[in-house]
């Protein structure tokens, strides 16, 4: 067991790079003059799953690779996680994705300069409804996030690993995971069920000096902030529900 202040280190670094593979194929798909430009739905969720991947490789061996606030809080609300942890994993987290969104504009900023589109631009950093409902953005992203966790959850019942999280399932099926989600239920809210990966480079968006930047859109943002919380605490109470009282 490696201390929590390398296990936080490791949470920063993993985000980081999720962020910054997730977000730059994104960059490379919608901006302007991006070889990538128009690429499609498809790789879009092919290559945040292998993101995710690559961050679970470099973390998992060391925190298990939560990489994501409502996955922590969903372990520790299943007493898989140490609830004192719990704040220094998510400040970790969130930092990790803040340099990962700086780090996607500093590599594209050729492309960021040369698109005009506002929406564009934000839609880089982080997610935006196909339809914009509060409600039902919540709830969808509530759904995602829930299957997401308890699919981390019921893995661990295997005893495969004496640490929880993405990395506990292991670099194929993660990735096939997120994969999944994305592709299935990703079209209505971009699938953000992480509110550090939507959160983290919407600050990034704010701070960097971006032309043609619009807005942040702060208030669409409690959508893939709290929606996700919520969905990582029901499905560990669900898997409490499943695994501890009715087996």
């Amino acid at each position: 067991m490696y201390s929590f202040w390398i296990q936080s280190l490791f949470e920063l670094i993993g985000t980081m790079v999720l962020v910054l593979m997730g977000d730059g194929v994104v960059a490379c798909t919608s901006l302007n003059k991006s070889k990538g430009q128009g690429a499609g739905w498809v790789v879009v969720t092919l290559a945040w799953g292998f993101a995710v991947m690559c961050g679970v490789f470099i973390a998992g061996p060391y925190s298990g690779a939560h990489l994501n606030p409502a996955v922590t809080i969903g372990l520790a609300v299943a007493g898989s996680f140490k609830w004192a942890w719990v704040p220094g994993f998510i400040i970790a987290q969130m930092a990790g994705a803040i340099l990962g969104g700086a780090l996607v504009y500093v590599y594209y900023k050729d492309q960021f300069d040369a698109t005009e589109d506002k929406a564009t631009i934000l839609g880089v950093f982080c997610t935006a409804p196909a339809v914009r409902n509060l409600r039902r953005n919540f709830i969808c992203e509530f759904i995602g996030t829930f299957l997401l966790v308890f699919v981390i959850l019921d893995f661990s019942t295997k005893g495969n690993t004496p640490v929880v999280g993405l990395g506990a399932l292991g670099s194929l099926p993660v990735t096939m995971l997120i994969m999944a989600i994305g592709m299935s239920l990703g079209g209505a809210t971009g699938y953000a069920i992480n509110p550090a990966r939507d959160l983290g480079p919407r600050i990034a968006h704010a701070l960097l000096p971006i032309k043609n930047k619009g807005g942040n859109d702060w208030e669409y943002s409690i959508v893939p902030g709290l929606g996700p919380v919520a969905g990582g605490v029901f499905a560990a109470l669900f898997f409490l529900l499943i695994y501890k009282v009715i087996l």
